[in-house]
């Protein structure tokens, strides 16, 4: 009989939901849909043209990466960056991996924002590192509860993760936040995946220990497997490249690629920025405040729980989204949608989502607060 490593402890069987979704998939309005390469864009011809260059037949790898992948990576940033200074991986969920290699020793703990991307826990718990939430609140606006974040830090922590803008609520971090942060002289651990997306004007320029970006959403080309580290801290550089010579991971036809790929970049961020606007205007009365990235929070009725309201979509108004808990929300009742949604099905989607929160509010569905509390803390 085999015997499994304890990192691989999740469940495995499919949730009521996730049969419920499965079975109705079929002439849905689908309002979940986060695939760039899916959604309709147009993207120029010289991506597939770049990955034709007769220079990746010869195997000549390096650890951080080929020099001219690294130096177009320090372009996309201005020059902000040295080349030296960045490491490429095959991912960001490469590089968070091999972040917390370098920090961690089996049982030390990662502060992780709450509500946000669940991947973190899955990809701490692959290298036997404890995520601890700090949480974020919401007043016209999120922000991270400092209080509560500096009394979660123990002597094992080893680093603060923080996205920017975070996924889901799509709020970047603000500059007396990123000073906090500092002040902890815990390293600092950056995700600025979606930084490109601002709704409004540019936001600021932080200079944390790791920064992690990619392909996946600067040019909206996940399927190529690209992402990067940039350090700015000197001592970890060796120690990290020990690390990716360990792998050798990234392949080398996109890296020569590379140049022509972030080069991209600006023909699909317009179309993307453009879509996201256009489907975020549809549902400003009803989401909360966001400031960048492809997904909205609305706010529901209180009337049903997140799973009967995901339902309740699905089933009767043919619509689909995604509960608020998948993200570690802690109270009730927010559905996530994505912005990158075809115009026309998110316009018709939004229209059934208000008209179901209209009807909800005229007619509530349940009155009793202790039972949706209560119902609330059984699902969690």
């Amino acid at each position: 009989m085999l015997r499994y490593s304890s990192r691989i402890h999740w469940n495995l069987e499919s949730s009521a939901l996730s049969q419920a979704v499965s079975a109705a998939r079929e002439g849905v309005l689908d309002l979940t849909v986060s695939n760039p390469t899916d959604s309709g864009f147009a993207y120029p011809s010289g991506v597939l043209e770049s990955l034709t260059d007769p220079r990746a037949m010869v195997y000549d790898p390096n650890p951080l990466g080929l020099p001219s992948a690294r130096e177009a990576v320090s372009e996309y940033y201005g020059g902000r960056y040295s080349p030296d200074q960045i490491l490429l991986t095959a991912s960001t969920s490469e590089a968070y991996s091999w972040l917390f290699k370098l920090l961690c020793d089996p049982g030390d703990e990662v502060l992780i924002p709450r509500p946000s991307y669940p991947l973190f826990e899955f990809l701490a718990d692959l290298e036997c590192v404890r995520t601890v939430q700090y949480p974020m609140h919401y007043d016209h606006g999120w922000f991270i509860d400092v209080a509560a974040l500096e009394s979660l830090i123990t002597p094992r922590t080893r680093a603060i993760v923080f996205v920017n803008p975070n996924n889901p609520t799509g709020s970047y971090l603000k500059p007396g936040e990123f000073e906090f942060l500092q002040r902890t002289g815990l390293p600092l651990i950056f995700d600025e995946v979606f930084l490109d997306y601002a709704f409004d004007t540019p936001q600021p320029v932080y200079t944390p220990h790791f920064l992690l970006s990619g392909l996946s959403k600067v040019s909206g080309l996940p399927q190529m497997k690209l992402g990067w580290i940039v350090v700015n801290d000197a001592a970890s550089l060796p120690r990290l490249e020990l690390i990716a010579d360990t792998f050798l991971s990234v392949g080398t036809p996109v890296q020569y690629a590379l140049p022509a790929l972030l080069d991209a970049r600006h023909e699909v961020q317009a179309q993307i920025r453009a879509r996201t606007k256009r489907n975020l205007d549809h549902l400003r009365a009803r989401v909360l405040h966001v400031e960048g990235g492809w997904t909205a929070i609305v706010q529901m009725p209180r009337t049903r729980t997140e799973d009967e309201w995901v339902l309740h979509l699905l089933q009767d108004h043919n619509v689909l989204v995604q509960p608020g808990y998948f993200y570690d929300f802690e109270s009730e009742a927010y559905l996530i949608i994505s912005l990158l949604t075809e115009p026309a099905t998110f316009a018709e989607g939004a229209r059934r989502i208000i008209l179901a929160a209209t009807h909800a509010e005229e007619v509530p569905h349940r009155s009793d607060a202790a039972h949706y509390d209560n119902h609330d803390d059984v699902r969690r």
